[in-house]
């Protein structure tokens, strides 16, 4: 694969986009860099999760770094459409390369499920979860495709990396 490729991962926090990020980060190896929304937003600034927050403008720089040094670029988090949206279509625009969008739409009691499984589970719970909840933001571009409930994380990684090998799903420039 020799074409720069930007995967955004998007969903309801426990949805299983960082399960899938985390696997993609490792197949691709020293050929890729991980850019995740928690470890920006919560991590690195400790901002909210609001309108015209630092992070929204440091996730899409990073994400036009790894581009420039021809990386397949990973982007995941909840990223919602009203924080993130517009960054994100300028982001799949101004990206060199080619752009997939992958939206993990799970009904909430199995996200709840999916959450009560993972090591970080006593640090938040169904309040939070509820609070945060977004139900079907998809982004709403040609790119974007949705993952449900029924595919396993197996299945989303073995779509995803053919998508990359096929180079399905688009390249934004000229749109």
């Amino acid at each position: 694969m020799e074409d720069s490729h930007l995967i955004i991962l998007r969903g309801n926090s426990g949805s299983g986009k960082t399960t899938v990020a985390k696997r993609l980060f490792d197949h691709f190896h020293a050929d890729a860099m991980l850019v995740s929304q928690d470890v920006v937003r919560r991590t690195m600034l400790r901002v909210k999760d609001v309108p015209n927050n630092p992070a929204v403008e440091l996730i899409y720089k990073l994400c036009l770094y790894g581009n420039r040094l021809n990386k397949i670029v990973i982007l995941e988090g909840i990223l919602r459409c009203d924080v993130y949206g517009n960054k994100l279509a300028e982001l799949m625009v101004n990206f060199n390369g080619v752009v997939h969008v992958y939206y993990f739409d799970i009904p909430f009691d199995e996200t709840l499920r999916r959450h009560a499984t993972k090591p970080n589970a006593h640090e938040f719970g169904e309040a939070e979860m509820r609070q945060w909840w977004r139900s079907s933001d998809v982004l709403g571009v040609k790119e974007e495709q949705i993952f449900n409930e029924k595919m396993s994380a197996d299945a989303m990684l073995r779509k995803i990396l053919n998508d990359c090998v096929t180079g399905s799903n688009n390249t934004m420039k000229g749109s």
